[in-house]
């Protein structure tokens, strides 16, 4: 069902980023790449149409990066190209961008205007390593592929929670139905190789000379560096043949919102079992002019039933429909997407913009009411806002994750004194085919949605699901880190100045 799948597919953790508003002059970007295609040849370096070329720029997920026409796309096969790559852009300082699995849902966040795309298509090695129960992966790699790769072994990464999203949404932090027992998905990297912006290679770890930029990586996004490998630990989940978790989805009538946001703001507070995982979510949809409404309920429980004291809240709500069962975990994140999810996504412009309270219920209900009169405002035939979408995500941040982030030396969105738990709040939208802009009465819509929803005091919000006026950092518990790391690594300030990123560093 097209409703269930947009559901699943805005929940994935996404690389978020915005930048100055400075401008390059085209012409460096053009001289950059004619001295990148002379050191790395053709086809690495791609500078007029081809289908490789047009693929890349015209499968962004969000419309609107499909409209940049960068000078050159490099599509590197080892670290040592993007090393090339970006010691030319940065002597010819020239505008650039990254992208690995296309999922990035703002407006020049992963393609660039006459500028350089470093686009990792051609990096999607993986690994498994028994010894030390780690696993190390290239950076276009997306995370259904990964789960079917290491199915064999009986073991997972913490990735998204969307098998066609890419390696990205690490460096945002990360959530997985995982993340209860393990943390946020960057709280288990071990070992990133970094090209810095001069083009240098580092390998960072939480006991090596670069331990600093290590900690800021978890959470910090694109601000630090282009990552090129990543080693992260494995999780046991069974192989492909195995059904160690029981769980799936349940549909619920609109009518049921309040009541399972407060059981979600319930379920924050009082779980303290780590095999469980949730996620609940609310999309209004235009469907031939009428606004139809329905929420559904993710719920997995590693074991071998949904546990009544845990769940009870939800499973007695009267149900739409259910789907329950023994899961493996490849039938959780399974390697392709169904075809209707994602021809329903693609060809749209997408927005997001984050949030993150306590989990009270008087909190929660008041996000819930902005978002019912926000989805009544701008979904009405008559209002010619363009939008035939909203989405509602409560996604719970439990103790044990939390515990487990700083079992694990913790990261830079989390202040180490936080024990939790708290809610992310997500909200999304999506417009018609053919729109390319977000009409500004909208914009300013969506502006005073976030100020009526703002995070409580001391929460970071979830990068990956932010707008890009959102000055997320700002909310990071090791905010001071974050700064002084960058002036560190990033003197003259050119990833903030050339490339798309989060604001306030």
């Amino acid at each position: 069902m097209a409703f269930l799948t947009l559901s699943i597919f805005i929940l994935s953790g996404l690389l978020l980023t915005t930048a100055d508003p400075t401008v390059a002059h085209p012409g460096n970007a053009v001289e950059a790449c004619a001295s990148i295609n002379k050191s790395l040849g053709s086809p690495i370096v791609q500078t007029s149409s081809g289908p490789e070329y047009n693929f890349t720029v015209n499968n962004a997920w969000n419309v609107q990066n499909t409209l940049f026409k960068p000078a050159c796309i490099v599509f590197p096969r080892q670290a040592s190209h993007v090393q090339t790559a970006m010691k030319a852009i940065f002597k010819a300082k020239v505008h650039y961008a990254v992208q690995a699995g296309s999922h990035t849902g703002m407006k020049g966040w992963n393609n660039v205007q006459d500028g350089i795309l470093i686009m990792f298509s051609h990096m999607q090695s993986l690994s498994y390593d028994a010894p030390s129960h780690s696993v190390t992966f290239e950076p276009g790699i997306h995370w259904g592929n990964a789960t079917a790769a290491l199915s064999q072994f009986g073991v997972a990464v913490v990735g998204g929670r969307v098998g066609d999203v890419g390696t990205g949404l690490l460096l945002g932090g990360g959530i997985s139905f995982l993340s209860p027992s393990q943390g946020y998905a960057a709280d288990n990297f071990l070992s990133l190789d970094v090209v810095l912006v001069d083009g240098t290679l580092v390998t960072a770890t939480a006991s090596n000379k670069y331990s600093d930029l290590f900690k800021v990586l978890k959470g910090g996004a694109n601000r630090f560096g282009i990552v090129t490998k990543y080693t992260v630990r494995a999780v046991d989940v069974g192989t492909a043949n195995e059904t160690p978790f029981f769980g799936g989805h349940i549909i619920y009538n609109s009518s049921y919102a309040a009541t399972l946001s407060k059981a979600t703001a319930k379920y924050t507070r009082e779980t303290t079992d780590s095999k469980a995982a949730l996620l609940f979510t609310i999309t209004t949809t235009l469907i031939n002019g009428v606004a139809q409404q329905v929420c559904v309920l993710f719920l997995f429980y590693h074991g071998t039933a949904l546990p009544q004291s845990i769940f009870g809240d939800f499973l007695t709500v009267p149900a739409i429909t259910k789907e329950l069962s023994p899961l493996s975990w490849t039938q959780i994140l399974p390697a392709q997407d169904p075809p209707d999810f994602v021809s329903s996504n693609r060809g749209f412009v997408q927005h997001f913009s984050a949030s993150a309270v306590v989990p009270q219920d008087n909190l929660v209900l008041d996000a819930l009411s902005h978002f019912q009169n926000f989805s009544s405002t701008f979904l009405h035939n008559g209002t010619q806002s363009g939008m035939n979408t909203t989405s509602f995500v409560l996604t719970p941040i439990l103790t044990t994750q939390i515990a487990a982030g700083h079992a694990k030396g913790g990261n830079v969105m989390v202040s180490p004194s936080l024990k939790g738990p708290y809610l992310n709040v997500q909200r999304s939208e999506q417009f018609d085919a053919g729109i390319t802009d977000i009409p500004q009465f909208v914009q300013d819509g969506m502006n005073l949605y976030i100020k009526q929803v703002p995070p409580s005091p001391g929460l970071p919000l979830f990068i990956n699901e932010c707008d890009k006026g959102q000055n997320v950092y700002k909310t990071y518990g090791e905010f001071e880190l974050l700064k002084s790391t960058y002036k560190k690594y990033d003197p003259t300030r050119f990833n903030m100045l050339f490339t798309e990123g989060p604001i306030g560093l």
